[in-house]
């Protein structure tokens, strides 16, 4: 029995750098597609554009506890403790950090085999299907560079279902129940502070900068912040004026 365990102990050690880095490329990438600089841009061309999230929709990986998610079961929507216009601006900077000009069609350049379509065109199931049948590449993709592990996580969790089109209104659900576990809501009812909330924010999407002006994952498989801290400091003051 002792041998057996020793083996496997052996084994996971051995292949764990491997797993990492196979994490890390669908993750991550070496720069924008458009030249923007740090996660995955692309749209029809490219693939996970946007998939910042290191361990996210991992449990007990993450970098900080979630905050809970609530959804409204008559509408489907997840419960935000903000207004539309507010979510939507916080969105609209995060996306601008992540998927640049392709929006909702991103997908991580690093992918050799691309979807059969444009992701705002395919079902979530169609997009699973995608991602089984080309392992070993980047699979980031939509506006918010969705990996697939927290696809299935946040589908499951916000009772989207596998036939949906991948389509904004679905993006948008997803980044919000993201937004909300970053600390959205909390922030909202003075539990943490607005740079505690971006730091969490930063956590979740590596194109995002943390005070010292870098990636939360700077240089991490070519990572980097595209926009200053700055910029991100001046924009969430605006939105979320205290």
């Amino acid at each position: 029995m002792k041998t057996v365990v020793l083996r496997q102990i052996l084994v996971l050690w051995l292949i764990w750098p491997g797993v990492l880095a196979a994490e890390a490329a669908s993750l991550f990438g070496a720069g924008l597609a458009g030249g923007q600089g740090a996660l995955v841009n692309l749209g029809q061309g490219g693939e996970d554009q946007g998939g910042a999230s290191l361990f996210i929709g991992r449990d007990g990986t993450s970098f900080f506890r979630p905050y809970p998610v609530r959804v409204a079961p008559e509408t489907g929507r997840v419960y935000l403790g903000v207004g539309e216009d507010a979510a939507a601006r916080l969105r609209n900077l995060i996306a601008t950090a992540e998927a640049g000009a392709a929006g909702y069609d991103a997908v991580q350049y690093g992918a050799r085999v691309k979807p059969p379509r444009r992701p705002t065109q395919m079902t979530i199931a169609q997009i699973y299907h995608w991602i089984d049948a080309t392992p070993g590449q980047p699979h980031a993709i939509g506006r918010y560079q969705f990996i697939p592990a927290t696809l299935r996580r946040l589908v499951v969790k916000v009772g989207v279902s596998p036939n949906a089109v991948f389509d904004a209104e679905v993006q948008n659900k997803l980044a919000d129940a993201l937004l909300v576990e970053a600390g959205l809501n909390a922030m909202q009812a003075g539990e943490i502070s607005r740079h505690k909330f971006m730091g969490n924010l930063a956590k979740i999407w590596a194109g995002l900068p943390t005070p010292s002006g870098k990636s939360h994952y700077e240089g991490y498989a070519g990572n980097k912040a595209t926009i200053t801290w700055a910029r991100f400091d001046a924009a969430m003051a605006q939105i979320f004026p205290s």
